[in-house]
């Protein structure tokens, strides 16, 4: 199955999660396998088309009222930058999630916490598809992918950790405060840059960038 298809998973998720999720729990797979057929291709995808469109359209700059256009040597550094970053908070909240439900007495494991986290990641992930559009908001973009998230992980919690039913709504509460600081964090850095709030232009990482993809 290529990359497109890894998406069908994604709204599964958001259109039957009960169902979804019920397998998920049932086969447990390994950190491989999410990351290989889920994650990575959602990335590389949702990369790819948002970096077309940065290319080939440019992006809205509130600032100065008018459309950027993008080179290369911008982008692929950035569409790069985002994945690490999307990839790392992933990691980051799964063992975040993992702690907090640790603090309600339940023996979970990291690869619980982190199936529960990845998946329920993905509408974040597949709404970045709509950066691509020149004058689509960063924030937009996020905020119906958080609304998604927060739905998928409504039925998830139950099937993936397995929380006692009197701890079960705290920690779905607690998952999501973790989950749209985190996301969001990372969204007001990223999306400051692509909306022309902040520059890069004298970052010596920057330069190292742009020499090696010119």
């Amino acid at each position: 199955m290529n990359a497109w298809g890894r998406m069908i998973k994604v709204f599964f998720l958001i259109f039957g999660p009960a169902s979804a999720w019920e397998k998920i729990a049932q086969v447990r797979r390994g950190y491989g396998y999410i990351l290989a057929t889920y994650l990575l291709p959602l990335l590389l995808v949702t990369s790819l088309v948002e970096g077309w469109g940065l290319l080939n359209w440019g992006k809205w700059q509130p600032r100065f009222q008018v459309y950027k256009s993008f080179a290369p040597a911008e982008v692929v550094p950035y569409e790069i930058c985002q994945a690490l970053v999307l990839l790392i908070t992933v990691f980051i909240c799964a063992l975040i999630v993992l702690r907090v439900s640790q603090t309600f007495h339940e023996r979970n494991k990291y690869l619980e916490a982190f199936t529960l986290t990845a998946y329920a990641f993905g509408p974040i992930l597949l709404l970045h598809l709509l950066d691509a559009l020149p004058a689509m908001s960063p924030w937009a973009s996020w905020a119906i992918g958080v609304v998604l998230t927060v739905w998928i992980l409504y039925q998830g919690i139950p099937r993936i950790l397995q929380p006692d039913p009197t701890h079960a709504f705290g920690l779905y509460l607690s998952s999501i405060f973790v989950i749209v600081l985190a996301t969001g964090l990372s969204r007001l850095i990223l999306g400051m840059y692509i909306l022309g709030y902040m520059s890069f232009d004298h970052s010596y990482m920057t330069r190292v960038w742009a020499r090696f993809f010119h």
